[in-house]
């Protein structure tokens, strides 16, 4: 697989969320006789409904799913990890006790769990934040634990405790060390989980609020005037199709990077 293909398309969406701010856009600049304007050579994109240039929205929206994707899974990983490593660390009445919180969790579908807290928060893009990263804890929380699990008992866990090491030198020291990798793997796959799901819930009015600019709210807004006006779904449809094929793609090259086991059936053959 070419790297270079997903990485570009990550780091410009990046690039667009980062500097959104400082280039001279105007999102929410309404132009009344360029409304529904089709794509020309001076405005490649068009202009939407309110005669605001395309080209700036999807701009400023990567702003939007790039920060909450990230927090989202900053969250997810910190909340998660914690929570499994400790479980399966401490075992017990504990691990019993997170398991049956898990699978709770696990009964409802994330994404009806995710519409559910962000219409009990309120909309706004703190919220979507705090709703999707309840959400998507559990996946890193469960990987965490198994991989704990089948580490606890190593030789050099088991040495460390014999000699008196305190539990969180043991965690920090001998543990997180080897379940970075498979939560690293895991968390390139909640960015574009994240993302999806940022524009799903902005797509049913849950998410950020206009006038800011969101992908989800972008498409919505742009279904009624698929006929007329198709451009104002397929240029958001397509740069959410590509940041979420590219983050899938990355996800796919890190796995098999940091797979141990792929590498040494790759040597032997």
């Amino acid at each position: 697989m070419r790297l270079w293909l997903p990485l570009s398309i990550i780091g410009l969406w990046a690039l667009m969320a980062i500097l959104s701010p400082i280039l001279p856009l105007t999102p929410d600049a309404i132009d009344l006789t360029n409304i529904l304007s089709r794509p020309n050579l001076e405005h490649w994109l068009g202009f939407d409904e309110l005669g605001r240039p395309v080209a700036d929205r999807l701009i400023s929206g990567a702003r939007t799913s790039f920060f909450v994707a990230l927090f989202v899974v900053l969250l997810g990983v910190s909340l998660g990890g914690i929570l499994g490593v400790s479980s399966a660390y401490l075992s017990g009445w504990v691990d019993v006790v997170f398991v049956r919180v898990v699978d709770i969790m696990l009964a409802f579908p994330g994404l009806l769990l995710a519409i559910a807290l962000a219409g009990a928060l309120g909309p706004g893009i703190g919220n979507v934040i705090l709703a999707l990263g309840i959400v998507g804890w559990v996946g890193y929380a469960r990987l965490a634990r198994g991989q704990v699990l089948a580490l606890k008992q190593a030789d050099h866990v088991v040495a460390a405790q014999a000699i008196g090491a305190p539990p969180w030198r043991i965690i920090l020291r001998h543990l997180l060390p080897l379940i970075t990798a498979p939560l690293i793997v895991e968390a390139s796959f909640g960015v574009a989980s994240a993302i999806i799901a940022e524009a799903g819930l902005s797509f049913l009015g849950l998410g950020v609020q206009p006038p800011t600019a969101s992908w989800g709210s972008m498409i919505r807004d742009g279904t009624r005037y698929m006929l007329v006006a198709p451009h104002l779904v397929v240029f958001p449809g397509l740069t959410l199709m590509a940041v979420v094929l590219a983050a899938n793609m990355l996800g796919d090259w890190l796995r098999d990077r940091m797979d141990v086991k792929n590498q040494n059936s790759r040597r032997v053959f």
